[in-house]
């Protein structure tokens, strides 16, 4: 009898033992799925906030703003599996350290990568350029076609594809010709010595101002440039709007001549006078 006791009490306390566990196991197990589940919610909720933020924000590109809501999103995303591995009891001080130590791993082998995407996080935010914009990087110029966190797409005049590294363009000199409304346009244009210097100057300035395209401020300048060899030189400058540039250039550049033939403006020939000296 005594012995059926014992072996009563020691399944009771086994059960209770086993009872206990389960309660905790499954205690941990319902607050592990609660943490996961509210963490992956709050993950998505907030990244798509950040995301809505960063968009709505004048000096935020929309890639920017993708690749702030993806980092917001992953962060607590490793938040809630250390706080999910914790609930287990796995001690995620060592977990840490070996990420800590795979992350560094990782960034010294993708250095040259990682280099482009803090350049081109760089260049979203700070925009030196911006889509649409004719540019010049480092020697390279086209119309900025595409930026992304690793390269700038460029296209060039004659619809060449140009692929810069976020990191060389960020490291480069920039040029950008679409960065303001406005640009001068510079002209260097020649007369016979024979011409009259003024009646040049008008004809210039007539042929330069009579244009819708050109602005009124900065006022139309024409000057003598130089004394050259066979020719007078005149510097002349006009003020237009930016993508007015090229057309404007191109059609003043054949307007003048079409005007210096009508008004019998000589635009002479490279020649030298040969004068003979006698002994």
């Amino acid at each position: 009898m005594e012995l059926g006791g014992d072996f009563n009490a020691q399944i009771s306390t086994v059960t209770e033992y086993l009872a206990t566990v389960g309660v905790a196991v499954l205690t941990n197990v319902a607050l592990a799925a609660l943490i996961l589940v509210v963490g992956m919610f709050m993950a998505g909720f907030i990244s798509r906030r950040v995301r809505n933020w960063a968009v709505n924000h004048p000096r935020i590109d929309t890639t920017l703003a993708v690749f702030f809501a993806s980092i917001v999103r992953y962060l607590i995303i490793a938040v809630v599996i250390i706080a999910v591995l914790t609930r287990f009891g796995v001690e995620t001080t060592s977990l840490v350290a070996a990420l800590g130590a795979m992350t560094l791993a990782i960034g010294l082998a993708l250095q040259g990568t990682l280099s482009n995407v803090a350049a081109g996080v760089m260049i979203v935010f700070f925009r030196p350029y911006k889509i649409g914009d004719f540019v010049d990087i480092g020697g390279a110029s086209g119309s900025v076609r595409d930026i992304t966190l690793f390269y700038t797409e460029l296209t060039t005049p004659d619809n060449r594809q140009v692929i810069v590294p976020n990191a060389q363009s960020w490291g480069q000199v920039i040029i950008n010709f679409s960065g303001y409304s406005t640009r001068r346009v510079d002209f260097l244009f020649s007369a016979a010595y024979e011409s009259d210097l003024e009646k040049v100057r008008s004809v210039i300035r007539r042929v330069l101002e009579d244009d819708e395209r050109v602005l009124l401020m900065p006022e139309v300048v024409v000057e003598v440039a130089a004394h050259g060899a066979s020719s007078i030189d005149y510097t002349a400058r006009a003020w237009v709007n930016s993508e007015d540039y090229w057309a404007y250039f191109w059609d003043k550049t054949r307007e003048m001549k079409l005007a210096f033939d009508a008004e019998g403006i000589e635009i002479p020939y490279p020649h030298q006078v040969h004068i003979d000296k006698k002994a």
